[in-house]
């Protein structure tokens, strides 16, 4: 493959195949034109797939274990409170457009996660849906933040959507609809106006309106009801969000290849399995007296805390979200650890058993060493993905069962799914279905369309997609 002048990286947030190229065919004209011309597929994704690490990892090309990024929050050091969010900072590894930089190359990067603090870079930057707020900095220069404020005015600068686990559906649907519309009226402005070789942004408006209204969409959602009346909402985004990308190709150069992408999918969310709850029932996690006690009082489902638990007499404890991270208490690692190192490997054994027996039918249960090639920071022990993904880990404790069906941080219709997808226009070498396509060989992929050679290249784990077109 040639080198080509430049590339438009469009990241549609949870956006899945099978809505985008299956349900939902009908209602994106613009992108169903994009893969009769080019070449289309699902995308495998990492685990865990989430937002933060899978962006992270499209875009320097390493897994979550060469990154030390397993999600949103992660241990920073061994002690039982040491969470902290990831930020820009994070991402250790050089980046498509630190790589670009080096030959002289400008990249505009808008919202690609995590991409809070702004970070400085050969050409622009904008932060992502971690920004604090719309007077945070956000911009990299800092005057940029001025210009795109006077491009949305009235409307004050979106990156996320304020509480998107909400019951108000109707203000969550507008907030939607605005923040789409904003990201791609941004971009559009800054791919004309500034110069550009790599332009990659990322709209996280789709993992939004999945998690606010897969069940009013969905006829096999548990708690689906045939008369709401956002039950339209979903296609009609889409629809909307078809309406952008046409606008956003008509303005594209003749010379840029153009690849949409998304981190991971999504589905229907079937409910939570309480991880703390089940720990503690299995006498992996201890509590202290008081703490039972006040739990059996309460009304509510109480967080997990570390001054609740009795360290002396705890194996295990788990973090909920999107998938369950489970941590051992083990013996000079953590500051009270019961867990001697020659029983380690017996007690991961015994909860990988456990859990995929007891818990959601589906349940698969990995140790980071067997999933990446490298393991940096501070990973779970064990990484757990429940049910297929349909189901939560729910990490509040006090729940009346194990299988409960709401979400103990807020209404919540959709979970990931490990398949997002891909489309690639005007890339030399790629025309039709692609079949086994990978989110690592997204990097690859970009490497070889810019012409960069790169000594790490032998070390990544995805390809080119050209390449594995060319294998398949």
């Amino acid at each position: 493959m040639g080198a080509i002048n430049r590339v438009l990286l469009v990241g549609l947030d949870s956006v899945p195949p099978e809505l985008a190229f299956g349900a939902l065919e009908g209602e994106m004209p613009t992108l169903t034109q994009l893969r009769r011309e080019g070449a289309w597929g699902p995308l495998e994704s990492v685990i865990p797939p989430i937002t933060v690490p899978a962006w992270a990892c499209m875009l320097t090309g390493r897994t979550p274990g060469e990154l030390g990024l397993y999600g949103f929050r992660n241990r920073r050091d061994f002690s039982y409170d040491g969470l902290a969010i990831a930020t820009s900072r994070s991402v250790r590894a050089p980046a498509l457009w630190d790589l670009l930089a080096k030959e002289g190359k400008r990249s505009i990067v808008v919202g690609v996660p995590p991409g809070y603090p702004p970070r400085s870079v050969h050409g622009l930057w904008v932060s992502c849906f971690l920004t604090p707020g719309p007077d945070s900095p956000s911009t990299q220069p800092p005057e940029l933040q001025d210009e795109l404020k006077r491009l949305v005015a009235p409307d004050p600068l979106r990156f996320d959507v304020e509480g998107f686990r909400a019951d108000d559906k109707a203000r969550l649907k507008r907030e939607i609809f605005q923040l789409t519309a904003q990201r791609f009226l941004i971009v559009k402005r800054l791919m004309a106006e500034k110069p550009w070789d790599l332009l990659a942004f990322v709209d996280i408006g789709p993992d939004r309106l999945h998690h606010g209204f897969w069940k009013h969409w969905d006829p096999a959602h548990p708690l689906h009801d045939p008369k709401s009346p956002f039950k339209g909402v979903i296609p009609e985004y889409y629809r909307f969000l078809d309406e952008q990308l046409r606008g956003l190709l008509e303005a594209v150069p003749d010379d840029a290849a153009v690849l949409i992408v998304s981190d991971h999918g999504a589905q229907r969310l079937e409910g939570g399995f309480c991880l703390n709850e089940w720990l503690r029932l299995r006498s992996f996690l201890c509590l202290k007296p008081e703490a039972e006690r006040a739990i059996g009082r309460s009304e509510r489902p109480t967080p997990l805390t570390p001054e609740l638990v009795d360290w002396g007499r705890t194996i295990a404890w788990g973090e909920g979200g999107y998938y369950g991270r489970i941590f051992l208490n083990v013996r000079g690692r953590e500051p009270r650890g019961v867990v001697a190192q020659s029983d380690y490997e017996r007690v991961r054994d015994e909860l990988i058993e456990r859990l995929e027996r007891e818990g959601p039918a589906g349940t698969r249960v990995h140790r980071p060493e067997a999933l990446y090639p490298r393991v940096e920071g501070i990973a779970p022990d064990l990484i757990a993905l429940f049910g297929g993904l349909r189901w939560r880990a729910v990490g509040s404790l006090g729940h009346p069962a194990l299988f409960v069906q709401e979400n103990d941080t807020g209404p919540d219709d959709a979970n990931h799914s490990m398949r997002g997808i891909v489309v690639a226009w005007n890339v030399p070498g790629l025309q039709g279905e692609l079949r086994s396509a990978k989110l690592l060989d997204v990097f690859p992929t970009l490497l070889e369309l810019f012409g960069l050679p790169s000594s790490d290249a032998p070390k990544l784990q995805g390809r080119s997609l050209v390449e594995r077109a060319g294998r398949a």
